[in-house]
């Protein structure tokens, strides 16, 4: 078994990190030629605004008295300048969102394996290709882009890091640095004939980062007022900059100047995600060689936006955030980022119909050479016979397109060339990701030969080792010699064309870990056979029948990643199994309640995700509810004329209610206190800390007998649950284990149902003594179902109150009780253990079904891995790469959750062990008798 269990660890280590390979490798490619156009520029120097964190509406509404909350740039948009709403990808996040804005193109997602550092890829920007770059704001964003420029001509001026405190008493003083920063820089130039005359050279970029209106927003949500003075002072010093740039450049007219933002956010403070809110950002231009605003009487947009912002009568351009980075270079006359995707926005410039048709021509030509370069890639590393090239842009196409281009711009039809030339950006940008997505579905089916031949081979083995469907069969060596032979000489040939075709290395092992797991599932031919003669003398409506029950189980885990309410469904299913099963018919009373409790358990997983709405008294109620039963188990307790009963474990016990009453009383005072703004109290800190302590070592003392333990390890880890609950979800482990208790008596039930065992008495059946059974018994098929139930619970667990996989549903106020300044490392460990919490108690649940029912929790275990690889197989193939960061996100995590929760389940298994059947002794006082 060890060298069983390590060959599953890493076949699921390859299956994991295969993702990253086959979703997530970088699009960026190296070596095309810079492209520019050819006329003279008509613009000297842009001036970049970019209000970090600033949404289209707030921005553009007008507040209740008719008046704007930036009054300069509205006065701007109707009279100086163009508008427009500047679309921007998933991730919003700020580091994509200014790539997109100076590089040209939507931050690769390998990135995602790299951890964001500052340059997981070299890429190209319009401030590498400018003569100078001068830059202030934020030390996360500016040194990304002067560490990624050739030669010494980008400058950075930052504050620290520090001064970015969301507890700060204004964060629109981030701003205020920026613009006294630009003042005082300028200032300097006149005493400084180098830093003078640089300033006056063309092809000249000044690039000011607003961070506090993003602060503020996270701080205290995006309606807030500390929000709306922060644009309010960003309007007052853009104002400002502007005036001292025109008079430091004598109103010379050639300074363009341009304001977005790189992305929006939530009404609750978050972004990341794919929400209109957080999607949509203000873009205004203006100044030299830009638009004025153009008068229009109807607009087509399917928002209503114009009307709301009562901008009906100006002409709204909008764009793609990538396109920004073309119109600076075209404004200032120089190459277009190498790695840029955006379309030149024409509509934004206000020059000859000649210069607009040069321009678009030098974009299309640039991303043409990216598709270039990504083809040649591809052919040199394919097998002539075997290389499909991308039909709509063949080599001929190529030249044609290019030709009729050119001609048209001899012949001065402008409008055919502009027309021309955006079918061939589009083409292009097909080419670019056909080429790039050109070996996944080869890699993927590799992979999923792997998975199928492995979670066979692990069928085969319960079947072998666990039941008795099979007989044991002297093995031909001739036969298996020949076996081996043939399936090495498949590895060969398979490493023989990746070798020719110059693959990576990890190519090698996803095409090549199929062979050996097919060759061990081959090996157990004779299996297969017996167990198709079994199957076969089964009747026919029942295995079917079976394996229909299965699959549908299993769709319905999978569906409940995506929709919890899925889970309200199976869980009504389970309600009525003893009915089904006429379990019901021996024990009405458990059946019982089974059924209620199943309904109760249901009506989580239709509430609204945890944190959006805190409700204290909910979470005081459940307190004194947990204390209500836990008296009712103590009378209980001491009516019982137990044998076994002494009086440490009653004070355990009356410790742990204590402990409950406590933790429900922090919880109230702690909220109290920071709703009067008066911070966290040291003494509920305290106290916090020595609860979350307690609560692991305090079950280890209470006996071993069943309900006695696990209702010891409820109130242990419900007492830490309560002080990390903020709403409905503190009544959650509380249904959850009133379920598994009633769930291990209804295993009881069906034992004797199927009549496999005798039933043991439930009230003394000891944990300490049950791991040394050595009656375990062969599996039967409805030890299928309960692995089932066991997974089905977990994943209940893991979703019955919110969506793990979205950094959106996290609520820091959760770990308020604990601490209150910014620590992602301190914060993120205990809404993780918040998630553990109901794990543990279904995994001991788990345990206690596993030795009242006589099994050896290996035989389920591997069950367990069969259901869960299954899963991960769906997830496999529902892996994304494109669409809003919280689909990329939620569908890697999915994968990923399900590929370690076999990982999980056995590090579950070893600490649910560990606090059933462990015991630490106090010390006694010993008594003397005469």
């Amino acid at each position: 078994i060890p060298v069983f269990i390590l060959a599953g660890l890493l076949v699921h280590c390859v299956f994991l990190v295969s993702i990253f390979d086959i979703y997530f490798s970088s699009p960026l490619v190296h070596g095309m030629s810079p492209q520019q156009t050819p006329l003279p520029p008509p613009a000297k120097r842009v001036v970049l605004f970019v209000a970090d964190g600033l949404r289209a509406d707030s921005l553009y509404e007008l507040n209740s008295n008719n008046t704007s909350q930036a009054p300069y740039l509205r006065g701007i948009l109707e009279n100086n300048g163009s508008w427009g709403i500047s679309h921007t990808r998933v991730p919003t996040e700020s580091r994509p969102g200014h790539v997109a804005l100076i590089a040209g193109f939507y931050e690769d997602v390998s990135a995602v394996a790299k951890g964001w550092k500052e340059n997981p890829v070299e890429f190209d920007s319009v401030f590498n290709e400018s003569k100078y770059t001068w830059s202030w704001g934020s030390p996360d964003i500016l040194p990304m882009f002067a560490k990624g420029a050739t030669g010494d001509h980008v400058y950075t001026f930052c504050y620290t890091a520090e001064s970015e405190d969301f507890g700060a008493q204004d964060a629109a003083e981030l701003d205020m640095w920026v613009f006294d920063h630009v003042k005082s820089f300028f200032n300097s130039s006149r005493s400084n004939q180098m830093l003078f005359s640089a300033l006056n050279e063309e092809k000249v970029v000044l690039f000011l980062h607003l961070l506090g209106i993003d602060t503020n927003g996270h701080a205290h949500r995006p309606n807030s007022r500390e929000y709306k003075d922060n644009i309010k002072k960003v309007d007052e010093g853009v104002k400002e900059i502007v005036s001292m740039i025109e008079n430091f450049y004598g109103n010379d007219g050639k300074t363009a100047f341009i304001l977005t933002s790189d992305h929006g956010m939530t009404d609750w403070g978050s972004h990341g995600a794919g929400h209109p809110s957080e999607t949509l950002t203000p873009l205004i231009v203006w100044g030299a060689g830009v638009n004025y605003p153009q008068k229009v009487t109807s607009q087509l947009f399917e928002d209503n936006f114009l009307k709301e912002w009562k901008l009906e009568n100006l002409k709204r351009l909008d764009v793609n955030q990538a396109d920004i980075a073309p119109l600076m270079a075209s404004l200032i006359g120089v190459p277009f980022p190498l790695n840029s995707v955006g379309t030149l926005p024409l509509d934004y410039l206000n020059n000859t119909a000649h210069f607009k048709a040069e321009s678009i021509f030098t974009n299309a030509v640039q991303i043409l050479e990216q598709f270039k370069v990504k083809m040649n890639q591809k052919k040199e590393t394919t097998l002539s016979f075997l290389f499909t090239p991308f039909k709509p842009l063949s080599d001929s196409e190529q030249i044609n397109f290019l030709k009729k281009t050119r001609l048209y711009i001899q012949q001065q039809k402008y409008d055919e060339a502009v027309s021309l030339c955006k079918t061939l950006i589009n083409l292009a940008l097909e080419g670019l990701s056909y080429y790039h997505t050109y070996d996944r579905l080869f890699l993927g089916l590799s992979i999923a030969m792997g998975f199928v031949g492995w979670t066979t081979y692990v069928i085969l083995v319960i079947i072998k080792t666990h039941t008795n469907l099979t007989k044991t069969v002297q093995t031909n060596n001739k036969e298996s010699t020949v076996l081996f032979y043939s399936f090495a000489f498949v590895g060969m040939i398979i490493a023989f064309f990746l070798l020719i075709q110059t693959c990576p290395w990890t190519y090698y092992v996803y095409c090549l870990l199929p062979v050996p797991v097919w060759y061990a599932v081959v090996k157990e031919l004779h299996v297969i056979q017996d167990l198709a003669t079994n199957l076969l003398s089964l009747r026919v409506g029942q295995s079917i029948g079976f394996f229909l029950v299965c699959t549908l189980g299993t769709e319905i885990l999978v569906f409940s990643f995506f929709y919890r309410s899925t889970l309200t469904i199976g869980l009504l299913v389970f309600a009525a199994w003893p009915v089904i099963t006429q379990l019901w018919v021996q024990a009405k009373t458990t059946a019982l309640i089974w059924t209620l409790l199943c309904v109760l358990l249901a009506i989580f997983p239709l509430m609204p995700v945890v944190g959006r709405e805190p409700n204290i008294p909910l979470v005081i109620a459940t307190g004194l509810l947990t204390l209500l039963f836990s008296c009712f188990s103590l009378a209980s307790l001491c009516k019982s004329k137990n044998k076994y009963r002494n009086n440490e474990d009653l004070k355990v016990h009356f410790y742990q209610m204590l402990s409950i009453a406590v933790s429900t009383y922090v919880v109230s005072s702690t909220h109290d206190s920071l709703k009067n703004k008066q911070g966290l109290p040291v003494l509920n800190q305290i106290i916090s800390w020595m609860t979350l302590v307690s609560s692991l070592v305090l079950p280890l003392l209470s006996p071993t007998f069943l309900f006695q333990r696990l209702f010891s390890i409820l109130l242990s880890l419900m007492s830490t649950y309560l002080l990390l609950s903020t709403g409905y979800e503190a009544l959650f482990p509380l249904v959850l284990s009133g379920l598994m208790f009633a769930w291990i008596n209804m295993e009881q039930e069906a034992l004797q149902h199927y009549g496999l065992s005798h039933k043991p008495k439930l009230a003394v059946f000891n944990f300490a003594y049950a791991t040394d059974i050595t009656q375990f018994r062969q599996l039967h098929l409805d030890d299928v179902r309960r692995s089932f139930f066991f997974v089905f619970f977990i994943v209940t667990a893991f979703f019955g109150t919110g969506n793990i996989a979205s950094v959106n549903s996290f609520d820091p106020a959760s770990v308020y009780c604990f601490l209150t300044v910014f620590s992602p490392f301190m914060m993120g460990g205990l809404l993780v253990l918040k998630v553990v919490i109901p794990f543990v108690l279904v995994s001991c649940a788990f345990e206690a079904v596993q030795g009242t029912t006589q099994l050896s929790s290996k035989s389920l275990f591997l069950i367990v891995l069969v259901i869960s690889d299954i899963m991960a197989l769906h997830f496999f193939f529902l892996v994304k790469d494109y669409g809003s960061w919280l689909d990329i996100g939620t569908s890697i995590s999915h994968y990923v959750l399900v590929m370690s929760l076999t990982i999980f389940m056995m590090l579950m298994n070893g600490l649910a062990q560990l606090l059933t059947t462990k015991r630490l002794e106090l010390p006694r006082r010993t008594k003397h008798h005469s």
